[in-house]
């Protein structure tokens, strides 16, 4: 097995193992982590909604921030609307005051893409890919100015360590999913092999990042959630054969410390499921809810959630130590209340 459970924390309640023990103290909160690293990141960010956060984030002091889409809400084919609605965000004295402080990165979701729950069939990808770049304030050399899609991969050196953080895009190459007509759920998965997440030349580089990493920790951004596939919204369930592709790519590049990141549910929970004929534990750190949150969340099946959903608005944190290939996920949510840590040992 190429990584382990360390600790399990829950607010109030301490899991190891999965099993209850003690309260922690009430001003116990990070357990003398030691962090080398961290990053922070979120999704669903009405720029219409006041966001909560962005003073609470920079005091964390992260050395990334990473939208993992819907950093706007701006469902159109009109360029001018989604423009503006990119510059209502941008120009907000809070999120000025959080970008001259605290680097960004990140990928789009639907509702800056511009349609909602849309993929490849959108007419102004192109157009809107400009417009998401922009926002970023994406150097007009970088590659990403070239090419189709927002797909990235970025670096960062720490101590003789390495962490490769790698943005996917979920959207423009995205083929149809597969309505469900009963009505109890939005989708029901595609037929086995029908239909792409990524497209053909984004699972290429993706599998060349992987193949190519020399990095101790490998974070896969997603914007959709891959490991919980059963509540019938978007999500990787709905494209069987991609979650197989994925998963054989990882195990096959024996790329260290592989784990995904996502969002677009506007809930937080944490998932893990154990893949390939060794068991290796795969874990996708879902984060969501900025401005507005699941509050009517009163279940969904997940046979691989190993943590309790959190519906109150959110942001994540991950916390690496990486003198001893340790990672910490951490959600935060309104007035500096810690909701949530899982601590994991590579």
């Amino acid at each position: 097995m190429r990584n382990k459970i360390y600790t399990l924390l829950f607010v109030g309640l301490v899991f190891v193992s999965c099993k209850t023990t003690t309260p922690i103290p009430q001003n116990t909160t990070t357990n003398n982590f030691h962090s080398d690293f961290s990053l922070a990141f979120g999704s669903g960010n009405n720029q219409k909604l006041k966001n909560p956060f962005w003073q609470a984030i920079q005091n964390k002091k992260p050395n990334v921030w990473i939208w993992e889409g819907d950093a706007i809400y701006s469902d159109t084919e009109n360029m001018s609307v989604l423009k503006k609605n990119y510059d209502l965000q941008k120009n907000k004295t809070d999120y000025q005051n959080f970008i001259q402080h605290i680097p960004v990165i990140g990928t789009w979701d639907d509702h800056e893409y511009g349609v909602n729950d849309g993929g490849a069939e959108y007419p102004q990808k192109v157009a809107s890919q400009k417009l998401f770049l922009d926002f970023l304030d994406v150097p007009t050399n970088d590659i990403r100015r070239q090419r189709k899609g927002v797909y990235f991969s970025k670096n960062y050196n720490v101590d003789g360590h390495q962490i490769k953080i790698i943005l996917l895009d979920t959207r423009y190459f995205r083929t149809a999913l597969t309505k469900n007509n009963s009505g109890k759920k939005r989708y029901k998965p595609n037929a086995y092999g029908q239909g792409t997440m990524l497209g053909e030349a984004q699972w290429k580089w993706l599998q060349k990042e992987l193949n190519n990493s020399t990095a101790d920790f490998n974070v896969i951004m997603s914007s959709i959630q891959f490991l919980s596939g059963e509540h019938g919204f978007e999500a990787w369930g709905n494209m069987p054969h991609e979650i197989k592709r994925m998963e054989n790519i990882i195990l096959k590049s024996n790329a260290k410390a592989v784990f995904i990141l996502s969002g677009d549910r506007h809930v937080s929970e944490i998932s893990r499921k154990n893949i390939g004929d060794h068991l290796y534990p795969l874990y996708d750190f879902t984060s969501s809810g900025l401005t507005h949150s699941y509050t009517a969340f009163s279940g969904e099946p997940n046979q691989f959630r190993i943590t309790p959903v959190i519906y109150q608005k959110s942001f994540g944190l991950v916390k690496f130590d990486v003198h001893h290939h340790k990672i910490r996920f951490e959600m935060w949510g309104e007035k500096n209340k810690l909701l949530q840590i899982y601590d994991v040992q590579f």
